[in-house]
């Protein structure tokens, strides 16, 4: 049920030790389709300058970098799969593995764990309130904050967990049109 670790945590560590690297990763998990070279490195150079378009000697030396190093590595370790001919890289499931080292931020700015750290914490705080006779929070039966906390939590993991294996562009109308 439970994948083990495909890479040894050393190997981890040095893939995501290089930030170009994390960049990699980070653009091809919104696109999971194949990508050219020449678009990947745009976006990360746009990524590290702020400007869009980057500056055009920053474009050539992140394309020179993944090209050279960064993209055969990744595509050596079974991460990604990248064409050096044809120019073209698109990422592997077996890199989702890799989104626990990962600090993953929602669009909202926060990280997951902060997120489902912040819902614990309202949740136990309301449902605590009602049955200490908190007033307000009193009036309400503390079944009802245990459970739409709880159903929060599922939602939000049900989320995430979807949103992850979609990639972060399009995800709401990807997941829609899986069910409707």
């Amino acid at each position: 049920m439970f994948n083990q670790a495909m890479l040894p945590e050393v190997e981890v560590y040095s893939v995501l030790s290089n930030a170009r690297r994390r960049e990699v990763l980070t653009e091809l998990w919104k696109q999971p389709e194949s990508m050219s070279l020449r678009d990947l490195s745009e976006r990360i150079a746009a990524a590290e300058s702020g400007e869009r378009p980057a500056p055009r000697a920053l474009r050539e030396s992140v394309y020179n970098a993944l090209h050279q190093t960064h993209l055969p590595k990744l595509d050596s370790l079974g991460l990604v799969v990248y064409d050096p001919n044809r120019k073209t890289v698109r990422v592997c499931s077996q890199a989702g593995q890799l989104n626990r080292y990962m600090d993953v931020t929602t669009r909202i700015g926060v990280t997951w764990g902060e997120y489902y750290r912040a819902l614990g914490v309202v949740g136990l705080v309301v449902t605590v309130g009602s049955l200490a006779a908190v007033p307000l929070l009193s009036a309400v039966d503390p079944l009802i904050p245990a459970t739409a906390s709880l159903l929060l939590f599922a939602g939000s993991t049900i989320y995430q967990l979807y949103a992850g294996r979609l990639g972060t562009s399009g995800q709401v109308t990807r997941l829609l049109a899986r069910f409707f």
